[in-house]
């Protein structure tokens, strides 16, 4: 069977057991504040799980996008170095929902592995929960008798709390499992040992390749547990592993899921995958042909690579890939792009994403690709300089500054750095690697961790009802609440049978307004200054102080939105689909959602597109945006519209995006704006006023950002400009030509500027020349300190560059003080940094501590900065001494 065929017959077997087949939850978890991807199948039903909402049938089954690279499922170390661990993968599960349980489950599973798969029966092995008396839970008696009689209990095996008892974070559903292992091992191997003593341990080809959970548990935030209101099933089966079992191979690679991949990657590099070669290679086959899916996925379901969180993980996974096909496969020029369409081709009929955003993915990739490459030489370069002296001293960790300069200056993430000195027998020092990041805070630091309690439940309800379309105030119950910690305080976070309240999502902020009920005659209110959606849940958010007494006695509570600001944050939704439509017209059809903002202030809007937006652009497309908002066209909302429906009348989707069976359609003109929206809207385009660009620039490779306003903020603006446009009139004397004044100005103080840069250059060399003739001679290297009159910083940088030209084997330490900021600049020739490991960066932290200051660069040059000019001649006298 094909690998197309084996993930058919999956589906066409639940199907055939009263399943409803799904689609595939986009990569990226969405209203899920504990997951950053989705990295189970279970993920996009926890909900159904946890009794807050209801599943669309009580029996599902689909095959799931999953990325495993962070938290507590993280493989990314394991992939490429066996061949069975992967960082994206698909999960195919079957899911009851309160309907069937173990006994149906686990024969299912029997009959669709043996008789639809024909898997070998002898070669099969399970396993069953042996119980934990710390957490209460018993010897899943249930799973083992109805086991025995199916495979006997020679091949059923005892699992712990790590093997046998599965839970997706530190909190939430989770129950007893039972894994299914198989031994793919040659027949010789088998009569050898038994595969029995191999389970779980790590062995290539005796793997588990389906898990069977049966959730009967929720983790309180306290880690005690608690039973479910109902029982339900969760089975997971890796496809990859599976089609490895089904297709006979040793290797997941050596299967049609990755060898489409791994040809192209041999025709690339020249090599033969398998063919004895050096180990690395076949090494870095593997790994690319894994990070080339979890790259090319991500992106399509709306991740780019970037610096901060999930964006930094992708970032770090593309950079990987590169790093192996430069280093072991000899592609030294952008590669990894070229697989795209081989993927594209691949997942057509299953993940069609893909193939619509083809070409975006490519050029994002390729960009990200020549970031890259251009440090990577160098990054290289400096790496082997420091393990080859490291080696030669007989020390084997690479200090956490160094780790540090490699992903400042060269864009290592800090994982291919262990993982290249790993290759080199060294390891790297992590704590201080992290000490280093804290202190030049180059880096995005992360959310403030919150920590929650567990929810007070006050009363049962079956979900939450949204009446915000219709409703700017309802009459409600507080169904639970909780307290939750951050790092600026405390907040409440309330849930209500039904509300007004839009949460953030699609782009649009949460609602911002207020609770109240009454007392024995007194009015009680509550402040929200946030509402967010967390799976199912429209979460309320106050910062309000105290409230668990007067939560626990409120009867009928009145939610009540803040309707000024709605309305405001309304018409910014439906510009940003007038502008949308607008762009397709004047840019072209690719133009696609790429993220977007919007609150009552202004709204934002990324989209693809691999090219500045000219001025005359930006115009024509205002112009119509404009014209749409004076044509007044009313609001049509089309609900609960079959999704392929609404696809056939042209709405527009927003990749990445999970869209259930049934979808509402905004519509302003079904000739000009139809899009797939759960926002709120204005009931007429007039009502907007007038809409207005303020700024349009780069995101990241190929994705554009556009930033406008509407009505009184865009008046407001205009006036703003209008006034400034005044003000420079009064100050050049009301010039005729106002533009031209001004470029006269600037023409003036140019040609000023390099007067004053000449006649400094002519003081920085009198200055060089004396600090040569002053130079220390010793016998292996010539010595400058000196304290320095330098107009700026760069000037400094440029000194001492120039004096390394004329200077040889020079090391020089200079200090300015700059407008009362204290500077100091260390430079170390590079064949003395290569031979005596000095590093200009270490000494000039040491001398910083002089000037209350800090500063950091490379080991041949450094610069710092301070607060305390006073100290310059103790910095220089303390650098006289280290010499």
């Amino acid at each position: 069977m094909t690998s197309h065929q084996i993930r058919q017959a999956f589906l066409d077997f639940f199907r055939s057991k009263q399943h409803l087949i799904v689609p595939s939850a986009p990569l990226v978890a969405k209203n899920d504040p504990t997951l950053m991807f989705n990295n189970s199948g279970m993920a996009q039903f926890k909900d159904f799980f946890l009794g807050n909402g209801t599943p669309p049938s009580k029996r599902i089954a689909d095959t799931q996008k999953c990325l495993r690279v962070s938290g507590k499922h993280n493989d990314l170390e394991d992939v490429g170095f066996d061949t069975y661990h992967h960082t994206m993968f698909e999960m195919l599960g079957n899911w009851s929902f309160g309907d069937y349980f173990k006994k149906e489950a686990i024969t299912w599973a029997w009959e669709l592995l043996t008789e639809v798969y024909k898997l070998p029966k002898e070669r099969l092995y399970v396993s069953v929960f042996e119980g934990d008396a710390k957490d209460g839970v018993p010897f899943d008696q249930e799973a083992w008798d109805l086991w025995k009689p199916i495979v006997g209990e020679d091949r059923i095996i005892l699992g712990n709390k790590k093997d046998n008892f599965w839970e997706m974070g530190d909190t939430g559903p989770c129950g007893p499992c039972s894994e299914i292992h198989i031994d793919l091992r040659p027949q010789a191997d088998v009569d050898l040992i038994s595969g029995k003593s191999l389970v779980n341990n790590d062995h290539p080809q005796v793997v588990e390749i389906w898990n069977l959970v049966f959730m009967q548990f929720e983790r309180k935030a306290d880690s005690s547990l608690i039973p479910l209101p109902a029982t339900h099933v969760d089975t997971g089966m890796g496809f990859e592993r599976l089609c490895m079992a089904v297709q006979n191979k040793t290797s997941n690679y050596d299967t049609d899921v990755f060898q489409n991949t791994i040809q192209v990657l041999e025709k690339l590099s020249g090599k033969t995958y398998g063919a004895n070669q050096e180990p690395f290679a076949d090494i870095a086959m593997r790994v690319i042909a894994d990070h080339i899916r979890a790259v090319s996925f991500a992106i399509t379901d709306g991740q780019l690579p970037s610096n901060v969180k999930a964006g930094y993980v992708i970032r770090r996974i593309l950079r990987r890939a590169v790093r192996y096909g430069y280093s072991y496969l000899g592609l030294q020029e952008p590669f990894f792009h070229k697989l795209v369409p081989v993927l594209a081709e691949q997942f057509k009929d299953v993940f069609a994403e893909l193939r619509a955003q083809e070409e975006f993915v490519t050029k994002v990739i390729l960009e990200e690709e020549k970031s890259f490459l251009r440090t990577l030489e160098s990054g290289l370069k400096r790496l082997d300089v420091i393990t080859t002296s490291l080696k030669e001293k007989g020390i084997n960790t690479i200090a956490g500054a160094e780790v540090f300069e490699l992903s400042d200056t060269f864009g290592f993430p800090v994982d291919l750095t262990a993982l290249i000195a790993r290759e080199k027998g060294l390891r790297i020092d992590e704590t201080g690697f992290q000490e280093a990041l804290a202190e030049q805070k180059k880096r995005s630091r992360q959310d403030a961790a919150k920590e929650a309690t567990d929810w007070v439940e006050l009363r049962e309800a079956d979900g939450v009802e949204f009446l915000g379309y219709d409703f700017t105030e309802t009459h409600s119950h507080i169904v639970k609440y909780r307290k939750v910690k951050t790092k600026t305080g405390e907040e409440y976070h309330i849930v209500l049978d039904r509300t007004p309240f839009y949460a953030e999502m699609g782009g649009q902020v949460g609602d911002t307004g207020a609770l109240y009920w009454s007392v024995d005659g007194e009015t009680k209110k509550i402040n929200i200054i946030d509402t967010k959606k967390e799976n199912d849940l429209f979460v309320h958010i106050s910062a309000d102080k105290n409230l668990d007494d007067s939560l626990k006695s409120a009867g009928i509570v009145v939610a009540r939105i803040d309707e000024n600001r709605r309305n405001k944050i309304k018409a910014n939704h439906s510009a940003t689909h007038l502008m949308l439509s607008s762009m397709r017209e004047v840019l072209g059809s690719h133009i696609g959602q790429k993220g977007s903002f919007l609150n009552d202030e202004v709204l934002r809007f990324d989209f693809s597109h691999f090219a500045k937006v000219t001025s005359e652009e930006l115009r024509k497309i205002e112009d119509r945006v404009n014209e749409k908002i004076r044509e007044n066209i009313s609001l049509n909302v089309l609900s609960n519209v079959p999704i392929q429906e609404a696809i056939q009348m042209g709405a527009t989707a927003t990749f990445g995006e999970k869209y259930g069976d049934f979808v509402r359609v905004v519509i302003f003109d079904p000739a000009f704006s139809l899009e797939l929206c759960g926002g709120t809207h204005i009931p007429s385009t007039g009502e907007i006023g007038v809409f207005k660009f303020i700024s349009e620039g780069s995101v990241s490779a190929g994705v554009r950002r556009v930033e406008a306003v509407t009505g009184e903020k865009a008046l407001e603006i205009m006036r703003q400009q209008e006034e400034t446009l005044n003000k420079l009139k009064d100050l050049l004397k009301s010039p005729t030509d106002l533009v031209k004044a001004i470029e006269t100005l600037i023409d003036e103080r140019s040609i000023l500027q390099k007067r004053v840069t000449a006649l400094e250059n002519e003081k920085v060399q009198v200055l060089k020349a004396d600090l040569i003739s002053k130079a220390e001679k010793h016998s292996t290297f010539s010595l400058i300190i000196a304290k320095v009159e330098v107009p700026h910083a760069d000037a400094l940088k440029q000194l001492s560059y120039e004096l390394k030209d004329q200077v040889e084997n020079l090391i020089a330490v200079l200090g300015a003080d700059i407008a009362g900021k204290p500077q100091l600049s260390v430079y170390i020739a590079d064949n003395i940094v290569q031979e005596t490991g000095l590093n200009a960066g270490k000494i000039v932290k040491e001398l910083a501590k002089e000037i209350r200051g800090g500063g950091g660069g490379q080991a041949f040059f450094a610069t710092a900065g301070g607060s305390d000019a006073s100290g310059l001649e103790t910095a220089l006298a303390k650098a006289k001494e280290l010499f």
